[in-house]
């Protein structure tokens, strides 16, 4: 059948992906929209947050009409975050907005005591937990897990936040205070940890799923301070079951573009998964440099339903080291220079954002054969942009 003019038109338009979210993983996907062909739209919060470069809106993605208003000039919508709220996300479903990853999906990434429920349905290995709605069930818990548990707040809650160790089931006491009637929060035992680690797995809505190497990630406070990539010592066993694990959960979540598992490799040598965020990920930052594909080429190719990219490392090691905080005086850009002209070999990223103590402001990745090189020449280059 001969194209009408309309059609013509269409199909050579490019691909218009919404992004709901302002923050620098939106911004990170900016070049590679660009060289994909794609058109990128960004729903920011405020004005002049780190994506505002694509910001074609500025609104609250809580707003049902103002996302209402944004999607209407979008072919597929995807996140910055995992915050929009449910009905949005389903009203947008009914109206027939292509929506990656799904409200379907998204719930387990917005709500914990949901996402264990259903890794528990999918045999999946994690800590011991349970919903807890009093301290008197709490108390209960600890005394079963040699008195000590992890609190968590089952909705909101990131890069430390909303969690909290306890000893004693009074020491949450505030938050039961604070619950809503009928809600619980999270109780997980405290896991004997060697080491943290991250998988990430792309899934795209045809069903094609690939897979990163397994990572070390390093918190520091709460917060992923660095990441090397693969994890050291790796077993080709560890290696496999983490990649498993990975896209069980995709598959069985229905995830669609990327998604991070955070793992626990514990003393007896098992694997338990900690968290997932549907998006791109701090974990998975080397691979911008260190990966023929990296993340957020791999998210926009996922979510557009595009054949998804190669994900072998480029070099032996990469190293990532995020930038926390940043200079007591004066700006991120008055520091580039330095750092570039004494670690010439260092990518360094920067999120428009302005230094405040321990806010996540920049990373830089550095590739190598040598790992103990690597991880010394992005800690320095990092280092430039600290007082």
């Amino acid at each position: 059948m001969r194209e009408n003019g309309h059609d013509e038109w269409r199909r050579h338009m490019a691909l218009r992906v919404g992004v709901i979210g302002g923050g620098q993983l939106a911004r990170m996907m900016i070049a590679p929209a660009v060289e994909l062909g794609l058109d990128l739209r960004v729903l920011a919060e405020d004005e002049g947050m780190s994506a505002q470069l694509a910001a074609t809106a500025v609104g609250d993605y809580r707003d049902l009409e103002v996302v209402r208003a944004f999607v209407k000039d979008v072919d597929v919508v995807t996140f910055d975050h995992e915050h929009v709220p449910q009905a949005v996300l389903r009203a947008l479903v009914d109206e027939g907005v292509a929506v990656h990853p799904g409200p379907d999906a998204l719930q387990f990434a917005q709500d914990k005591l949901v996402m264990r429920a259903r890794l528990a349905e999918l045999g999946v290995p994690q800590p011991d937990w349970a919903g807890v709605r009093d301290t008197s069930e709490l108390q209960a818990f600890l005394d079963d897990h040699e008195g000590r548990g992890v609190v968590k707040t089952p909705r909101g809650g990131y890069d430390g936040k909303g969690v909290r160790v306890v000893r004693a089931a009074a020491e949450a006491q505030d938050w039961f205070d604070q619950l809503p009637e009928g809600e619980a929060l999270l109780v997980e035992e405290l896991v004997a940890f060697v080491r943290e680690l991250a998988q990430q797995v792309a899934r795209r809505p045809s069903g094609e799923i690939v897979a990163y190497p397994v990572v070390e990630t390093v918190q520091r406070d709460g917060v992923c301070a660095e990441v090397i990539a693969p994890a050291p010592a790796a077993a080709e066993r560890l290696a496999q079951v983490a990649e498993g694990i990975g896209r069980s959960i995709a598959e069985g979540l229905g995830v669609t573009g990327m998604l991070a598992v955070e793992l626990f490799e514990t003393d007896d040598e098992r694997i338990l998964v900690n968290e997932l965020a549907m998006r791109p990920h701090n974990s998975g930052h080397w691979s911008q440099d260190g990966a023929v594909t990296g993340q957020f080429e791999q998210h926009l190719r996922a979510v557009a339903d595009l054949p998804l990219g190669d994900t072998s490392p480029r070099a032996a090691w990469s190293v990532m080291v995020n930038i926390l905080g940043g200079p007591a005086a004066g700006t991120l850009g008055e520091r580039f220079a330095g750092a570039m002209t004494e670690h010439p070999s260092a990518k360094i990223h920067t999120y428009g954002k302005a230094p405040r103590p321990g806010r996540k402001v920049g990373h830089v990745n550095v590739s190598g054969d040598d790992l103990d090189d690597a991880v010394y020449v992005a800690r320095a280059a990092a280092a430039h942009f600290l007082d």
